[in-house]
């Protein structure tokens, strides 16, 4: 079975850090191009951060950029690296897996893992 697990997620105060780690199984599965997403409550999931097959390209939201990294390994780990958190950056994170890294900035997956949750809150 072809799995996403996330994890990392937890309470944060604005200004913080906090780095999202996302799991793909089995192994040659990391060599598809993966994307972090993000759905706050009452509101649809917008993309977040994007990282090709060999971790040679990236991408970025605008609402992120300069704030978020994303890197890989040449195994099964991807992470989301955050910092100078905002409330507004409160939500449910998920990771996806794409055989086109182009394909993720549109919203559009194959797989899908089930979410971990960040709040950033005094």
């Amino acid at each position: 079975q072809v799995q996403l697990v996330e994890s990392g997620g937890g309470l944060v105060h604005p200004g913080g850090s906090l780095t999202l780690s996302c799991e793909t199984s089995p192994r040659t599965f990391s060599t598809y191009a993966i994307g972090w997403f993000r759905q706050a409550p009452g509101k649809e999931r917008e993309f977040v951060a994007a990282i090709s097959q060999f971790g040679a390209s990236t991408k970025f939201a605008d609402s992120v950029r300069g704030r978020f990294g994303i890197s890989r390994n040449y195994a099964a780990l991807i992470y989301l690296e955050m910092s100078s958190l905002k409330p507004e950056d409160t939500a449910v994170y998920f990771c996806a897996a794409s055989g086109q890294m182009t394909s993720l900035v549109f919203g559009s997956a194959e797989y899908w893992g089930r979410g971990t949750q960040v709040t950033v809150s005094s």
